[in-house]
Order: structure tokens, then C-alpha cells, then sequence
């Protein structure tokens, strides 16, 4: 059985470093978006492509213990802003989405509002909070397809127990602006569109081309643990694969996308 690496205890840094640190990361982030060769992916199409390959849903408002759901309603007009900025998008041939370089900052200028964010380890209130719902989403969808995730952080923290989990534990995405982005590239030789959008009670989404693909996928967990760490508190892990299954002959390719170390909020021991 493969041993988890050991996770440190997380270190409390002054207020004010977390700012200026933050400030300089985004600005880094900014430079590289001016000076690097990617070619990002820019053309939104409002006629959906025809062959659907993936589709996902996830409830919009969970009953969380002491948690405002004021916060989460929030967050329903946060995801209708941020959605607006990409749905459509099509990302071609050598192309990549970068959903901080489409969305923008999130702000009060631009209609956000408060919503639930995890900083510290701490369930805070902050503008703009709830989007990881959009990177988890994007995350789970891409995994079903030939696009390659370029750029994608884990959840540091395991916040809640599992609750009528439908998808494996780490299959998500956590965003920041603007450093901490999900980017997924295109290698295929067809373009593919994404399609996001709110429903009464769910955040929908799907992946369409033009063209039927060859294969299937398959997403599953492996080695899913907990750990008691030395410095006295719970961590889980797990690695996340998949199976591409060839429709016509049925051939099999196994393939590691990631593996999630993330510091628990909870005691596992506990109901």
C-alpha cells in the first residue's frame, strides 16, 4: 500500500502579509498573461455544438451546520456573473482556458456579493465567494474528455463530511484570483465548447464538439485514506484516475489524472 506523504501543519501568517503576498502573486499572474505565447481561448459561440460528450450537475444551496445560507444564496448571483463571461467558449486546436484571464476580479463594481470562502482553514465571508462550485464543475467535466488540465490546485482542506457524495473525494478544483487558476489546454486536433448554466436548483454544465469521439471515460478513486498526523490533526487522501475505453474495441488505457492531500476539518471518527 502506497504510504501518503506527511502534511504540515498549516502556519498562521500575519494579515497584512497575506495581502501584499496575494497582490504580488496576482500581479505576477498578469505578467505572465502579457508576456508569455499561450494562445488562450477567447471565441464564445452562442449555438451550442451538437454532439454532447459529458455533462454534470451540483446542487446550489446545501444545508451546511453554522453556515449563513444567506452566503449561498449569494453565491447563486456570484456563479450567474462569472457565467456569463465564459459560457460558449470554444476551445480550439493548441488553445487553453484560463478561467481567471476570462472571468476577471471578482468585485462589488461588478454586482458580486459575499459569499463563502475558505481561508486559513476558516470559513470566512468574501466577495465574489462560491466559484470553486464553477472550478469544481469544470474540473469533473474535463476529466471525460481529451482535454488536458494544464493548471489545477486542490483543495487544501477537507471542509465537510461527505453528504450523498456523488463523485470522488478531491474531484475538484479550487480557484483564487487570479494566480490560483484552472487552465485546461486543448492537444486534440477539434475544437471543443463549454456550456454552463443555472437552473432552480442545480449549476449545470456540459462539453460539445463537432465531431464524435473514439473513446470513453471513466473517473474512480484509489488508495482513499485517512491519517492521524504527528501534530495532532486528520488528514485525507486519495488519488484520482481514469480508464479511456476505445468504443469500437473496447481497449482499456489507465491513467493517473492527480492525487489530493487535504488537512480535515472534521473528525473522521465522528458520525
Amino acid at each position: 500500500m502506497k504510504i501518503p506523504p506527511q502534511v504540515l501543519k498549516p502556519i498562521k501568517r500575519h494579515p497584512l502579509r497575506r495581502a501584499l503576498g496575494k497582490e504580488f502573486f496576482c500581479l505576477k499572474r498578469k505578467w505572465h498573461w502579457y508576456s508569455d505565447k499561450t494562445k488562450y481561448a477567447k471565441e464564445i459561440r452562442h449555438v451550442k455544438y451538437p454532439i454532447e460528450i459529458t455533462q454534470h450537475q451540483s446542487f446550489l444551496l446545501k444545508p451546511l451546520q453554522n453556515v449563513d445560507m444567506q452566503l449561498q444564496r449569494n453565491k447563486t448571483t456570484n456563479l450567474a456573473i462569472a457565467i456569463k463571461k465564459f459560457n460558449g467558449i470554444v476551445i480550439k486546436p493548441g488553445e487553453t482556458f484560463s478561467f481567471w484571464k476570462l472571468v476577471g476580479r471578482p468585485s462589488k463594481l461588478k454586482g458580486y456579493l459575499p459569499g463563502l470562502v475558505l481561508s486559513d482553514g476558516q470559513i470566512k465571508s468574501g466577495i465574489g465567494g462560491g466559484l470553486c462550485q464553477l472550478g469544481n464543475l469544470l474540473f469533473w467535466m474535463s476529466m471525460h474528455t481529451p482535454l488536458t488540465i494544464k493548471q489545477r490546485y486542490r483543495h487544501s482542506y477537507d471542509v465537510f463530511p461527505d453528504v450523498n457524495r456523488k463523485v470522488p473525494f478531491g474531484s475538484g478544483a479550487t480557484l483564487a484570483y487570479n494566480y490560483i487558476d484552472l487552465q485546461i489546454y486543448n492537444g486534440s486536433d477539434q475544437a471543443f465548447q463549454l456550456n454552463v448554466w443555472l437552473e432552480k436548483r442545480f449549476l449545470r454544465g456540459s462539453i460539445s464538439t463537432e465531431i464524435a469521439l473514439k473513446h470513453t471515460y471513466h473517473v474512480f478513486e484509489k488508495e482513499h485514506k485517512f491519517e492521524l498526523q504527528w501534530w495532532g490533526g486528520y488528514t485525507r487522501h486519495n488519488e484520482i484516475w481514469r480508464n479511456v475505453i476505445h468504443k469500437v474495441s473496447a481497449e482499456t488505457t489507465e491513467e493517473l489524472v492527480t492525487e489530493n492531500h487535504a488537512i480535515m476539518m472534521y473528525n473522521p471518527l465522528l458520525n
